[in-house]
């Protein structure tokens, strides 16, 4: 991103987790194995969907959306923050910080938008089972695919060009592991930052709040319908099909709602960079796990793909 304000401030200094000297090590190699966990999860489910015929349908057209979503995010930000673990020049130049900040919110709000286009394809095959196939034909889920990572792509750009407009006179360390939004409101100066923040947050909360929205009417009406199938066999394997996809989004707002509604205090910077591990390592980490063990078609669809692999002449 150019330069285009009039900062005094050419790079940022990420404190991250210089404030625990001694568990650096530990943070390197505990953060360094759920990142690779997340990454060999996520190529996974996507080998597994490709080479699946069976698996060629919507909802896992949406979740091979979503993994690539998650690799991009977790790329964005763990690979530098692993590196300033071991560290003791954690400088990063104002450029990169605007790149990193633009590419985390772009493929961040990109995964919220594929989990509530990924309720509403719940949504159609419970309480729409006869129009399935045309409200969810191959172009209507390209559509859905696409305009998601165009509203996470204007997103991304609404946020970084609103904080990098800002101008920054120093200090210039970040209480944080990555170029987050807080931490570099509280670095910025000039009369214009209040109105920044207010902005930049009610778009963020908008954005979220409406996602979280339509998967609540969207699960409200698969309740709905679920209670009306009349044997029990019926409505466990309807739930069953939304199992999955509902831990994701309970796990992703519940750990996003404890970070953006808790309260702000002034001891609460090496408190913010802890809890930002959860929804930059921990939640891109539990996902795979949770799309594997929650969703039988994709779990035994993974079995025969191992098992093709080490027992091919049984197969």
């Amino acid at each position: 991103m150019p330069r285009t304000n009039l900062s005094a401030v050419s790079e940022f200094i990420l404190v991250g987790f210089s404030t625990f000297p001694h568990l650096q090590l530990m943070f390197f190699l505990l953060f360094l194995l759920m990142y690779l966990f997340t990454l060999l999860g996520n190529l996974l489910i996507m080998t597994t969907i490709w080479g699946e015929r069976s698996l060629h349908t919507p909802m896992y057209l949406f979740l091979c959306a979503l993994s690539v979503s998650e690799i991009l995010y977790t790329f964005a930000i763990i690979p530098r923050m692993l590196a300033d673990l071991l560290s003791t020049h954690r400088s990063i130049a104002f450029e990169a910080c605007a790149s990193q900040m633009f590419f985390s919110f772009m493929f961040g709000f990109t995964h919220s938008f594929l989990l509530t286009v990924m309720g509403y394809d719940r949504y159609v095959a419970i309480c729409h089972p006869l129009r399935y196939n045309v409200l969810m034909s191959p172009r209507g889920c390209a559509c859905l695919v696409s305009w998601s990572w165009v509203g996470g792509l204007v997103m991304g750009l609404v946020v970084t060009t609103a904080i990098f407009h800002l101008t920054f006179c120093g200090p210039n360390e970040i209480h944080h592991f990555a170029c987050h939004v807080p931490p570099l409101l509280k670095l910025a100066c000039g009369g214009n930052v209040s109105t920044v923040a207010k902005g930049v947050g009610l778009v963020c909360i908008t954005a979220l709040l409406g996602c979280c929205l339509l998967i609540l009417l969207s699960y409200a009406s698969i309740v709905a319908a679920i209670l009306r199938i009349p044997s029990a066999e019926g409505r466990h394997k309807a739930f069953s099909t939304c199992a999955s996809h509902l831990t994701v989004v309970v796990v992703h707002y519940g750990f996003a709602s404890v970070i953006y509604l808790k309260s702000k205090g002034p001891q609460s910077l090496e408190g913010d960079t802890l809890m930002g591990i959860t929804y930059t390592v921990l939640t891109p980490f539990l996902s795979p796990i949770i799309f594997s063990l929650r969703n039988k078609e994709l779990k035994n669809a993974m079995k025969k793909t191992f098992l093709s692999k080490l027992y091919p002449e049984n197969i």
